[in-house]
């Protein structure tokens, strides 16, 4: 059983910042890859980051240069450092963890940005 708890959203001000964590609890042995995604109402859920194992990083074009994933030294750890947060980035951010052929994700943590 894989277990992936998240915490740091909340309310911030356009033009400010967020650090989202991502904890995985469980099996954490053969973890791939690990990243960050989001989803608004009535839309499909959409990339926003992913990191792997060996610390290569994938970024939506939209949030290259603002955001940072990065991974936590027992590598069962996951970050996003948001920065320069628009209105528009209001979503529920999902967790993700791709292990043995299979996708887990978090229960999502809203994030609102105020303009």
């Amino acid at each position: 059983q894989v277990q992936l708890v998240e915490s740091g959203g909340g309310l911030v001000q356009a033009g400010g910042s967020l650090r989202l964590s991502c904890a995985v609890s469980g099996s954490i042995f053969s973890i791939n890859t690990m990243g960050w995604y989001r989803q608004a109402p009535g839309k499909q859920r959409e990339l926003v980051a992913t990191i792997t194992t060996r610390g290569s990083t994938n970024y939506a074009d939209s949030v290259k240069g603002r955001f940072t994933i990065s991974r936590g030294n027992a590598k069962n750890t996951v970050y996003l450092q948001m920065n320069r947060l628009k209105a528009e980035e209001t979503d529920v951010y999902y967790c993700y963890l791709y292990r043995m052929e299979t996708d887990h994700w978090g229960q999502g943590n809203q994030v609102t940005v105020s303009s």
